[in-house]
């Protein structure tokens, strides 16, 4: 498919052709239309952007699936680029490189950022050269490409909520005021579903709609498929504009006066577009749906509550089964799966779960299928990171379990990821910190061995939407593309989810949620702290206690004596006698 490219670049003059992983919305997962990049390289981690070029192809992806990544490009003549690494190019600082004078850099305009866009070009100028973001050469290729979904929205009632979208509509036209802008092009779909309380099917895990919105002083357009709205909806958005899905591009050459958009969100097809006045900021929506209102917080601690029964039952059932009944990682995942279904409010996981077994949980992003999964022995350590979509919430957990005997090294290893993880959770700080400021309290045990993981710490979670969400998180140093490095406030969900990843041998890594809440204010200032919202037993098999001060093993009890308490009243008597052993003091 490569060379069919580079054929269609030749007939238009192209020498190079660049493909991210990304919808026209700049989402982070995408529906199975939009898997450009996977299409042409094979690589199916969820992160990358594809260069090819009339003489090479590479290939740029984070840490998270650098071993992936090698094994899925073997063979196919991509070059594997690890980003963030020592001496590897940035994207634009190769294509700076290899691009003759006056060359053509091509992509689709609608699935590329505009602040990716410039940047492109700015490093392109001393060579001269033109971007062309006008033509979807992939489409022409992929033959039998999947058509955009076409599944039903819903609305999310305000009980879930806790906001009505006319009561937000009302906040952003403020904040536009504040900014004097006349109007606001929204892109993003977590930030229209937040605004309008609308849901839908459109990308698997992520229950948005495809959809793009401008909001001016007194008109709302909502732009998507209309066939996706039901007559109920129709009358709820009363006070909406409905549009079909692609006339944005159209709608904002007629807008005048100052525009508010997002850089790093707007794709370069409508920026380029509009011709008014150009206020570039974050969109306001960002931190507003990240502070998690009263409501959403109690019904996130419902969900979650929930969702703990069903990760205890399910370490109970594999615990009881391994080395009895053959079972597999897909088996594995399957079960987690069936034991969240049966919870009242599921709608769908939040994401592919990541079942791996032994080596496999060294891969960070680890995917089993049909033709490439282990079965289980009981022995080593198996990693589950899954989650789940409820209409109260949104879940991540990862729980690493011991299936047998694991030897003195690797205890070392999961005693200190959980001391990272627990010391994260006991944090108190002064309003004004970040996550960066936090994030070595869970890396520190793990420094301490010389050992580290490639990925931040934590990242923020949507409510009934995405399971990455920013402006919050926990990392050692900031990575501007992320925006997951604000200040946190009251109401921001955040995971806290530290490991360790030896290549070849076991992945450890053990997640649960934390909300920011108020702690005590005096002379000094705010002091916030973290509310832990996770319940699932952290694997005692696996714990070696003369690792552990004093501090650390009061804080695991303290844990385990709160997951028994919440969680053991829908157990059934030997799950429950089972719970009781694994959260027993040490």
């Amino acid at each position: 498919m490569i060379e069919k490219l580079r054929q269609l670049m030749k007939e238009r003059d192209l020498f190079a052709y660049y493909i991210p992983s990304s919808d026209f919305h700049d989402s982070e997962y995408v529906g199975e239309h939009f898997k450009a990049r996977k299409f042409l390289s094979g690589f199916t981690g969820s992160a990358g952007t594809l260069v090819v070029t009339q003489e090479e192809a590479g290939l740029w992806t984070d840490g998270r699936y650098f071993i992936q990544a090698e094994k899925e490009l073997e063979g196919t003549g991509i070059t594997l680029f690890k980003a963030g690494v020592e001496g590897v190019p940035k994207i634009e600082e190769y294509l700076a490189k290899v691009m003759p004078q006056n060359g053509k850099l091509g992509f689709d305009g609608r699935v590329v950022g505009v602040t990716t866009g410039k940047d492109l070009a700015k490093k392109l100028e001393e060579k001269n050269c033109e971007i062309v973001y006008n033509e979807d050469l992939v489409s022409i290729i992929w033959n039998d490409r999947p058509s955009l979904p076409t599944g039903q929205a819903f609305l999310l009632d305000e009980k879930y909520t806790g906001k009505s979208y006319t009561d937000k509509l009302s906040e952003l036209r403020e904040t536009l005021k504040d900014k004097k802008a006349d109007s606001h092009i929204l892109t993003t779909l977590d930030d229209i579903a937040w605004l309008y309380n609308l849901r839908g099917s459109d990308i698997s895990h992520f229950p948005v709609v495809l959809a793009y919105t401008v909001i001016t002083k007194d008109e709302a357009v909502l732009f998507l498929d209309e066939t996706k709205l039901t007559d109920e909806i129709r009358a709820k958005l009363s006070q909406v504009t409905i549009k079909p899905y692609d006339d944005i591009y159209e709608y904002v050459k007629t807008l005048e006066g100052k525009v508010l958009l997002d850089p790093a969100k707007v794709n370069y097809a409508i920026y380029n577009n509009l011709q008014a006045e150009k206020i570039e900021e974050q969109n306001p929506t960002l931190l507003a749906k990240a502070k998690k209102n009263e409501v959403e917080v109690q019904n996130i601690r419902n969900c979650h509550l929930r969702d703990g029964v069903a990760c205890t039952k399910f370490m109970y059932w594999l615990k009881n089964n391994i080395g009895k009944i053959e079972i597999n990682e897909l088996d594995a995942g399957a079960k987690m799966q069936e034991l969240r279904k049966q919870q009242e409010n599921y709608i769908e996981d939040s994401f592919s779960c990541i079942s791996a077994y032994g080596e496999n949980a060294a891969m960070m992003h680890y995917s089993a299928t049909p033709e490439n999964y282990k079965v289980l022995e009981p022995k080593n350590l198996y990693l589950l990171d899954s989650g789940g979509q409820y209409f109260d919430g949104t879940t991540d957990i990862t729980r690493t379990i011991a299936l047998g005997p694991v030897d003195s090294e690797i205890k070392r290893h999961y005693t200190a990821v959980a001391r990272g993880m627990l010391n994260l959770s006991r944090a108190k700080f002064l309003h004004g910190v970040r996550g960066l400021n936090l994030d070595i309290l869970a890396r520190s045990p793990i420094w301490e061995m010389d050992i580290d993981y490639r990925s931040g710490t934590g990242h923020g979670i949507g409510f009934v939407l995405n399971v990455h969400e920013g402006p919050n998180g926990f990392r050692w140093k900031i990575v501007p593309e992320r925006n997951d490095s604000c200040v946190l406030e009251v109401g921001m969900v955040t995971t806290n989810e530290p490991g360790i990843y030896i290549e070849g041998s076991h992945g450890i890594r053990i997640e649960n949620e934390l909300i920011v809440q108020n702690g005590e204010k005096n002379e000094y200032g705010q002091f916030l702290e973290f509310e832990t919202v996770t319940f699932t037993p952290i694997d005692l098999d696996a714990i070696d206690p003369q690792y552990m001060n004093e501090t650390e093993k009061q804080s695991l009890n303290n844990y385990h004596k709160a997951v028994f308490e919440k969680i053991s009243p829908f157990l059934e008597p030997e799950e429950k006698e089972w719970l009781k052993t694994y959260t027993r003091e040490i």
